[in-house]
């Protein structure tokens, strides 16, 4: 449905599908919310399988999906051209590898961020690691476009553990709290006389490093009741989503507004959220569009058809460099911690 008042915040509000709508420069949102059984001793669930059309399991039986896993949940080796994917995982573990040779653990709030450029081929598998307890999954993957003149970049990969992702919590005079964790994009907020707080820095080939793109992506949770204004956007012709995944109601810009929903915002207005009874969530999507000519094909995002060819012929002829690794759907050692390995060997752990 659409806003009827030209002057209000909303522009439009859309029931939440799978995957969730997205504007320009964003090009796909997948929330993976899963609740896997106890693990079974090789990083699988422990329950039959049965009844799932394994290798293509979407179906989110008994609340959860191997997706094109087999025997861990996750997604093995495929390839990916001309966008950015930003995986945000809240709860459970994200085993990565990929062609450049770089693998990773991550969770529990960790961020990678992964810059496909010209071309790579990755696995995100989903590994169990708990067989006395249920092993949850959180994550978003959100697809961000890359513009021509940065679709044949070299590949990038990032990592944003969680304890270094800048926060802000604001407490209202109703003792209302609301927390954001600021992934990309500065957030200031005038309102609290809080100084803006910076995020951490993009990829270089990204559109959210352009200085006038004006990218953001955070998440906001808010306690029951909680009271905070989500400030206006700072550039030209920003575009803002707003969704609405976790609780009841909560009252936006003076509507009330029942979820789960995808809201577009008009970015160049500050809106007031009001949390309902429950506790809730809130993921922003902002950006200024890219608007040029998007040609898509799967997992290739071109500007043209001929691109589109030109990739699935660079493809089948170079495998986008090849892959390292023995298995097409690698996991790392149930004992292992969060880490990243970076092409080359570089290594890195979280500090907490």
């Amino acid at each position: 449905m659409s806003d009827n008042n030209n002057k209000g915040p909303i522009v439009q509000v859309q029931p939440l599908g799978f995957p969730w709508q997205t504007i320009d420069p964003f090009l796909f949102c997948v929330y993976h919310d899963d609740a896997y059984p106890k693990a079974n001793g090789r990083m699988g669930p422990e329950a039959s399988l049965a009844g799932r059309q394994i290798g293509q399991d979407f179906s989110r039986k008994d609340g959860w999906s191997m997706y094109h896993g087999d025997t861990v949940p996750g997604f093995p080796s495929h390839p990916h051209r001309g966008f950015e994917t930003v995986t945000i995982v809240r709860k459970g573990l994200v085993d990565h590898s990929d062609s450049l040779g770089a693998t990773a653990r991550f969770g529990g709030g960790d961020v990678q961020w992964l810059t496909a450029g010209k071309g790579i081929v990755h696995s995100e598998m989903f590994p169990l690691l708990d067989a006395g307890a249920p092993n949850p999954l959180e994550l978003f993957q959100i697809w961000l476009n890359l513009p021509a003149k940065n679709k044949m970049a070299e590949p990038h990969f990032t990592m944003f553990w969680s304890d270094a992702i800048p926060r802000f919590a604001s407490d209202d005079a109703k003792g209302g709290r609301t927390e954001v964790a600021v992934i990309a994009g500065r957030l200031g907020d005038a309102a609290n006389g809080q100084d803006p707080i910076q995020p951490l820095a993009p990829p270089p080939a990204s559109w959210a490093a352009e200085a006038d793109a004006d990218v953001a992506i955070w998440t906001i949770k808010m306690t029951p009741g909680a009271q905070w204004t989500l400030p206006a956007a700072t550039g030209e012709g920003t575009r803002r989503m707003l969704y609405f995944f976790k609780g009841a109601a909560a009252q936006i810009g003076g509507q009330r507004i029942e979820g789960p929903v995808a809201i577009e915002l008009r970015a160049d207005a500050p809106v007031e959220l009001v949390n309902g009874d429950d506790e809730s969530e809130f993921l922003v999507l902002q950006g200024r569009p890219i608007a040029e000519p998007v040609a898509q094909y799967g997992p290739f995002v071109m500007n043209t058809q001929a691109e589109i060819s030109q990739t699935m012929a660079d493809y089948r002829r170079t495998q986008f460099g090849g892959w390292p690794w023995d298995d097409s759907a690698p996991v790392h050692d149930a004992k292992a911690a969060r880490f990243a390995r970076h092409p080359g060997g570089r290594e890195e752990v979280p500090s907490a």
